[in-house]
């Protein structure tokens, strides 16, 4: 089943969705959001990764930046850091460029790799909006890491995207029921950049929203 263009969901999501499912619901379904020197941090490298004046064209390499993708099938949309185009014999063919040409998807992150999948999920993403758009296949894209300044390479393996498959389905059910799920307090809490609106230890059966607009009339009386 294809979504409609109207059902789409941000393809950021499933990063946030992954690291926290109650985070994911705070930024998407209730519109919260605080930033903090990790998200300042990471805003400033999409920045500078998204410049369209830094696309390039170096010989059989073609990089193009903040390039906007989507996928009826997933019901995804999003933009990709870069997306560099490697020209080959069993590429695709692209306007106004002479050769066939394979696209490589990387993903600019802050900070150092991580242990969970949710970098390489989204990653993933990509690649799958790239191919049902483009119709070509796409064996692997990259993570690239401010910290060590090195690229993690990331191959879409079978189990990979069946993980973005059903991260999107959940991602859909949520959305369209409007829950924002209770969770657990971890350690990852601590830098989060919601933690003070999250409060999970307070909030029990209430959204956030529900949880500050009490706040609000108690301060009006």
């Amino acid at each position: 089943m294809d979504y409609k263009e109207e059902d789409y969901l941000q393809l950021s999501g499933i990063q946030h969705f992954l690291f926290c499912r109650r985070q994911w619901a705070l930024i998407h379904l209730e519109q919260q959001w605080v930033e903090n020197v990790h998200t300042i941090d990471g805003m400033l490298m999409h920045e500078r990764a998204h410049d369209p004046d830094a696309a390039v064209r170096r010989g059989d390499l073609l990089s193009v930046r903040a390039l906007k993708v989507h996928s009826a099938k997933l019901g995804l949309s999003g933009e990709c850091d870069v997306v560099e185009f490697h020209r080959t014999l069993d590429g695709i063919e692209l306007a106004k460029r002479e050769g066939l040409w394979l696209p490589y998807p990387v993903e600019y992150k802050k900070g150092k790799p991580k242990q969970g999948s949710e970098d390489a999920a989204q990653l993933c993403a990509q690649a799958m909006c790239l191919e049902e758009m483009l119709c070509c296949d796409i064996a692997e894209g990259a993570l690239f890491y401010g910290e060590n300044r090195r690229r993690e390479v990331v191959a879409f393996t079978s189990s990979l995207r069946e993980l973005v498959r059903d991260t999107v389905r959940e991602m859909h059910t949520l959305f369209e029921r409007g829950y924002t799920p209770k969770v657990k307090p971890t350690k990852a809490c601590n830098a989060c950049s919601l933690k003070e609106l999250c409060v999970p230890k307070l909030l029990k059966q209430q959204s956030v929203s529900g949880y500050l607009r009490k706040e609000m009339e108690g301060e009006a009386e």
